[in-house]
């Protein structure tokens, strides 16, 4: 059984989604636990439409992308390490504003 997410991107992050803010994604089981840095490949693989270097760094997202877990900073739950859970609430925030 998989976990229902919901991901939604903001700040001019979504224009790296073909503009698209909201993602109701259902994350097919794997074996072992859906932890953050599973999730950042898997959008990166299935959902990233254009310029991956604007979104993640390595293994994890850019410096100026805030990411709240059901509205809580990551640095909060876990980073990376956090397991995702059925119906949460995974918001990425560009703070980064072309000039």
């Amino acid at each position: 059984m998989g976990l229902k997410v919901t991901l939604e991107f903001s700040g001019g992050a979504e224009l790296l989604f073909d503009r698209v803010r909201q993602h109701d994604v259902e994350l097919l089981a794997i074996e072992g636990e859906w932890t953050m840095d599973k999730l950042l490949v898997w959008i990166r693989d299935n959902l990233l439409k254009e310029r991956p270097e604007l979104f993640m760094q390595e293994k994890t997202v850019r410096p100026g992308i805030l990411v709240l877990i059901n509205d809580s900073d990551w640095e909060l739950m876990g980073e990376l390490e956090y397991v995702v859970e059925n119906n949460d609430r995974i918001v990425f925030i560009s703070t980064l504003h072309g000039g």
